[in-house]
Formats: structure tokens, sequence, C-alpha cells
């Protein structure tokens, strides 16, 4: 793991070296984003995939309810009819979660190299690089013990803090309006009966974005980069591949 975290680092302070000309001391992150829209673009190809599989889904729909209308009183029936559907249209309930799950190993490696004192035996020079004033390997309780919330790394933290909110309350609009259009059949249990909490998961999940502030809040900085920019992304990528679609997304909107 040492070894494997040292190279890391070191792809992490090449990328840096590449962009210090540009962004000079804000090149480390810089090499984040640039680290993060990376990974993103790897997994677009996932992306597409998922939102032809909601797509699928969405015209499913009528027929969904309809076998649960016809099977309700038989759970193991409704089940395996609910399957056969799936298995004939080629459709994953759970294509949509591979995006999302591919991108959480990134992630957690920026959050160890950023939360460690020392990488292969020798002190963890990126922790020092900084975000204008904000060292990367802080967080935000760090600012404010600084110099407050209106302080030189507090700010930073503001604006990161305003993105994120402008991008959760984008996502808030449009997950709504989608739902309103088309709202999905409730999912049910083995005796066919609704999940319990389902409806109060339903009207939480436009809500879902406005988490990644806690995340950014709780992370070090170069963590939260990632945060911010994946969820900036996902807005952007979800916008367009989920535009001629009237029935919500698979909900994973943050991060990551």
């Amino acid at each position: 793991m040492s070894a494997f975290m040292s190279a890391f680092a070191s792809l992490v302070g090449s990328l840096a070296d590449l962009l210090q000309p540009f962004f000079q001391t804000a090149s480390t992150a810089a090499a984040i984003v640039l680290f993060t829209a990376l990974v993103r673009l790897a997994v677009h190809p996932l992306s597409r995939a998922a939102a032809r599989g909601q797509k699928a889904r969405t015209k499913l729909q009528p027929q969904i309810a309809a076998l649960r209308k016809k099977h309700g009183k038989n759970p193991e029936r409704m089940q395996k009819a609910l399957m056969e559907l799936h298995a004939a249209e080629k459709v994953s309930p759970l294509s949509g979660c591979l995006p999302s799950l591919l991108q959480m190993p990134a992630f957690f490696l920026l959050y160890h190299l950023f939360s460690s004192a020392r990488i292969g035996g020798e002190p963890n020079a990126l922790l020092g690089h900084r975000l204008f004033e904000a060292p990367l390997g802080a967080r935000w309780h760090d600012a404010l013990a600084e110099g407050g919330v209106f302080g030189a790394q507090g700010l930073v933290y503001l604006g990161l803090f305003v993105i994120v909110a402008a991008v959760a309350t984008f996502n808030y609009g449009r997950t709504k309006r989608q739902m309103a259009a088309n709202p999905m059949t409730p999912a049910t249990g083995p005796d066919g009966q609704p999940v319990p909490g389902m409806g109060a998961m339903t009207k939480l999940m436009p809500l879902m974005s406005f988490m990644t502030l806690f995340t950014v809040a709780f992370v070090p900085l170069a963590a939260a980069l990632y945060v911010v920019t994946s969820t900036t992304w996902t807005a952007i990528e979800r916008a367009y591949l989920y535009r001629d679609v009237t029935a919500p997304g698979t909900a994973m909107a943050t991060a990551a």
C-alpha cells in the first residue's frame, strides 16, 4: 500500500509540475481538478450506458405497474416476472450505480494521500501545498481556527460552498421537475407491499445533492476539490445525457 501511495503521490506531483507554469502556487490544486476530470472522462462511457438504461427503465414503467397489479398477491411470481422483463429488455436495474462506484477509489486515494503525514517513509510534502491561502491537507475547522469564516482560508471554503450550493440547487430543480412529470412506480417488497420508508426517501431524493456540503466541510481540502469538481461534472453530464428523459435518474448526484 505504501508503494502504491508513493506512486500516486508522484502522479499528483507530476501533474502539478506540468501545470505549474499556468497556475503557479495553485498548481497542485489544479492537478487535482485535472485528475478528477480524467477519472470522470474514463467512466463517461459507463455514464452514457447508465443513461441508456435509465431511458429503457422509464419506458418499462407501465409494464412494471401492470405486473405488480397482476401479481400483487403472489410476490414470488411478481419478482420472477420483473426479472424476466428486465432480462428480455436487456435492462439492468443496477446499471446506474456503476459510474459512482468506480469513482469511489479515486476519492479515497486523495483522502488518504492528503490525510497522511508520511508517504513511503518520507514526510508528505503535498500537505504544504495550497489553494490560495488554504493548505490542501487542512479541513474547514482548521480554516475557522486560523482566521474565521471570512479569513483568507475561510474564503476558499466559502467559494467551494457557493459552487456546491449552486450545483445542488440546479440538481434539485431538475429532479423535482422530472419526478413531477413522470413519478416512478413505488418499489415493493417480497410480499408485494410498498417498501416502508420509500415514500419519504423519494421526497428526500431531490435534497441529496445538498449533502455534499457536509462532505466538503469535513474532508481534506484536496478531497473536497475532487468532490466539488466531480459533482459539477455530474450535474452537467446528467443534464446533457438525460435531457430527453422525463423520469428521474438514479440517485447519486454527489460525489463524487
